[in-house]
């Protein structure tokens, strides 16, 4: 299965030009290796309306199946990515963030400060991940494995229960 991406990364220092985003193109570079495609980048400041708009009009536009998020989900008051996304989603998927900061734990205690959330709205799945390079990389590796299934059963695929 082939899946689209988008990533949103949310940096105030970034989208000012201040310091490059690495998050952003290292989430790319894995999601091409994998043989999937990134149809749309943006760095985005840390303000809660703005995540949520670029968040619901990606979602609803019909030319992605998974948003990556990268950065504004830890304890600094400017960080709004999990609270935007909270305003966009249907359904949460808390099994995958679960998951994210479980295996986050395994490197560093600094892994359960993690807000990050995911969920769906209508058949988009959206995911909140670190801002670092190195974490948003880890944490999305742990939910590769699951990631096209997901999209076959989101997308109400016919051969979809056949992998369980």
């Amino acid at each position: 299965m082939t899946l689209r991406f988008g990533i949103l990364t949310s940096s105030d220092r970034a989208s000012r030009g201040e310091r490059p985003d690495l998050s952003g193109p290292a989430l790319g570079d894995l999601v091409t290796s994998k043989g999937w495609t990134v149809a749309r980048t943006i760095i985005v400041p840390d303000e809660l309306e703005v995540i949520r708009e670029t968040l619901a009009t990606w979602a609803d536009g019909g030319q992605m199946d998974i948003i990556l998020t990268t950065g504004g989900t830890g304890f600094s008051p400017r960080d709004v990515t999990p609270e935007a996304t909270n305003l966009v989603i249907d359904r949460q998927a808390p099994g995958l963030a679960e998951a994210m900061r479980q295996e986050g734990r395994k490197v560093t205690p600094h892994a359960i400060l993690s807000r990050a959330v995911a969920g769906m709205r209508g058949r988009v799945l959206i995911i909140n991940l670190p801002g670092s390079p190195k974490a948003a990389v880890e944490n999305i590796q742990v939910l590769l494995p699951v990631l096209a299934h997901a999209m076959e059963l989101l997308k109400e695929e016919p051969n979809a229960e056949k992998h369980h």
